[in-house]
Order: structure tokens, then sequence, then C-alpha cells
């Protein structure tokens, strides 16, 4: 790329071999044309060719879209720059797909790479990608699991083993769009474009085509998937299956399956990353004296230690109770004390916190303490401010 961006850029005009006066539509086609002559699967890898299929690319965004062909017609490369329309420098095909997939709906690239493998523009089309969502417990991610899912695709017909025909059978022409892919109708002023319903987009059908599947080589029909799921991982986390979307048209690849994580609530914890939070409720004796207790685990009961004179509200931490993450460092279990009031006393137990009340000695409670000087102080400061007040009246 450094040597690259030494070298003076070729005219895009030059590069798609179009006048300067080109309509979109030969703009396009030449695209096309010079796309599938340089396309690297085409020719082997050959960085070369690589180069010049980026510059192709290059030059067909900028002279597609209106805008970025007006300033570079009349400020060249720098205008383009300067103006914030650099365009993208395409450092791989798959940059290229990504990007125009999105500019142009995908169609022109799936036109076209799909005739560099096959040699057609329709055979060997590939599958759609499939999205799911998967729902997974706090104990799948501490430990990970094994998820089937069942779903609804396109997988290969049985019928003609995926090819769309007969044995022998030829993909022809389009009769009906004669092999552009879509049908242009005119109702008043406006032209209307939509794809051939015969052939579906793809300009070419079946001679002879299968009665099962009607020409595509692919039939709907429910199928399961075993997902694996590692321990540590986080809602909104993708899984992909590979060749687990839908099976492609005619023995084309099939698509991908994306399981898009979303975590069940746990009545016990809330997660924080890889900790764990949870409340534990202590009688006022165990949090002055101090206690062990049983508290939840993920994996099952945890012993937890309580320092004499634990306030409510105190946070108390156990390492590598918590969850992995997915580099297998696991978190924290972190437990929220929740001090408990008696609401109710039988006589007995009143006379030992009476007891208490009158035993407690100064300085025990320092929270307390300090919190009652403070208000001390507060209404001393207010009750001179009043009476400056009333003494200036």
């Amino acid at each position: 790329m450094a040597t690259r961006s030494k070298m003076p850029k070729t005219d895009y005009y030059e590069a798609l071999g179009v006048a300067r006066d080109a309509t979109p539509e030969e703009i396009k086609k030449a695209y096309r044309r010079l796309a599938l002559k340089w396309h690297p699967d085409k020719n082997g890898g050959d960085a070369t060719a690589e180069e010049k299929f980026k510059e192709v690319a290059e030059a067909f965004e900028v002279l597609s879209d209106p805008k970025k062909r007006g300033v570079y017609d009349r400020y060249g490369h720098e205008g383009l720059r300067e103006g914030g329309y650099g365009g993208p420098t395409f450092s791989s095909v798959d940059e290229i797909f990504s990007h125009f997939s999105g500019i142009l709906g995908g169609s022109l690239f799936g036109d076209l790479f799909e005739s560099a493998e096959s040699g057609s523009r329709g055979d060997h089309r590939a599958g759609s990608d499939l999205r799911v969502e998967v729902a997974v417990t706090l104990e799948e991610v501490a430990s990970g699991a094994e998820r089937k899912i069942e779903l609804r695709r396109q997988v290969a017909c049985e019928e003609c083993g995926g090819k769309g025909g007969r044995e022998g059978a030829r993909a022809v022409t389009c009769p009906t769009c004669h092999g552009y892919g879509h049908i242009d109708s005119v109702s008043g002023f406006f032209s209307i474009r939509r794809p051939c319903p015969r052939c579906r987009g793809e300009g070419e059908t079946i001679g002879d085509p299968c009665r099962a599947c009607r020409g595509e080589g692919r039939r709907p029909a429910k199928r399961e998937v075993t997902l694996h799921i590692p321990p540590g991982i986080r809602r909104g986390n993708q899984l992909r299956v590979r060749g687990e979307g839908d099976a492609g048209l005619r023995e084309g690849p099939a698509g991908d399956l994306y399981c898009v994580i979303r975590e069940i609530p746990h009545p016990m914890f809330q997660r924080d990353g890889d900790d764990l939070l949870c409340e534990v409720p202590i009688s006022f004796s165990d949090a002055a004296l101090g206690t062990r207790v049983e508290v939840p685990g993920v994996k099952g009961k945890v012993r937890l230690t309580v320092p004499s004179g634990t306030q409510s509200g105190e946070l108390l931490r156990l390492r590598g109770q918590g969850l992995p993450s997915l580099d297998g460092v696991k978190g924290s279990l972190i437990v929220r004390v929740v001090v408990e009031t008696p609401r109710k006393l039988d006589a007995a137990a009143r006379r030992l916190f009476e007891e208490l009340r009158g035993a407690e000695a100064q300085g025990s409670h320092p929270a307390r303490t300090g919190f009652f000087e403070k208000l001390k102080e507060y209404f001393q400061g207010k009750s001179e401010d009043s009476e400056e007040t009333a003494g200036g009246t």
C-alpha cells in the first residue's frame, strides 16, 4: 500500500475505459466487464489482477455517485481529497464486497462474483446467512454448553442433488427477461424495474427443471443444528456456524448461521462483566459479632466469613467465584450484606435489647455519633443566623 500511495492515481475514466460523458449505465456495464476480468478468483490469486480489481472498484465507487463524479470532473483526485470525497482505498476483496453490497443492495456484486466462479450469471449463487437469537442461562455461561437449535431453512434438494434439473439438464437464457434478470415497466413518467418472476432475477432457467424444487436446487425444510456455547460468553455476542445458513442456488455454497446471545435473568445474581452480585440478609447479632454463612454460588453453595462490625450494605468479595472470561480468567462473587432488623420482639427479646441499648458504650457507633455531632453543629449555626437576622431588623 505504501508503494501505491507514491504513484500517481490512474484517471478513473481511463481505468474503466469509458468516455468522460459516459452514462451511468455505460459506467456500470464497463465496471461489470472489468470486475469479471480482474476478479482474483478468476486469475489464480495474481497480485496484479487484485490491484486492478481494486482500482476499477475505486473508479466505479466515485463515478457511480453523481456528487463525487461532479467534484472529480471539476477538480480531479485532489478535489476529492479536499472535499472529503477521497473514496475508499480498498485493502481487500472482502472490503469491496462489503462496501458495494451496502450502496448497490448486493445485486450487482451477487451477479458479478457468482459469474466469476460459474461462468454463468445464475449458477452457484451462495445461500443467505441466517440470524437467530439464543437464550442462555447463567449456569450455561459459567460452564459452557451444547445447545440443539431447530430452524427452518433452505436445504439442498434431495430429488436432484441440489443441481436444479434432471441429469444432463443445462441452464438456458430466461425467455421472459432475455437474460437480464429484471423487467422494466413504464407507468406515465416513471419506469419501474423489478426482478423477473420467471427466473427470479437470475437471467437463466434450467431447461429441464427438477419437479421437486422447480429448478432452484433447494427446498425449505426443518433442520437441527448443534451450537457449542463457550464459557464466559456475554449478551450480544454472536456465534457463527459456517455453512448452516440457507443452501445456495443450484449447488452454490451455503450461507452461515449467526446466533446472537441473550441472557436469561437469574433469580439470585446480577451480572457485572465477569463478576456476580447478590444480596445476603443477616441478623443484627451476626453483623455485630461476626459469623460464617453459606451463600449461593453459580456452581453451588459457598462459605462466606462476615467480620464483626459489618455494616448493612457493605460489600464482601469472594475472588474466583464469579464467571470465567473468554480467556479463562474468573471474576468475583460480590456479596452485599443486608442487616435485617427484627420486626417483632417477644418479652424476653425486648428485655435483652433494652439491656443492650443501656450497655452500648460511647463511640461504639462511630457513624451515628458523627452524624449527631454534625447535626448539633448544623442547628447551632442556624440558631446564630436567626438571632443575627432578628437583631438586624
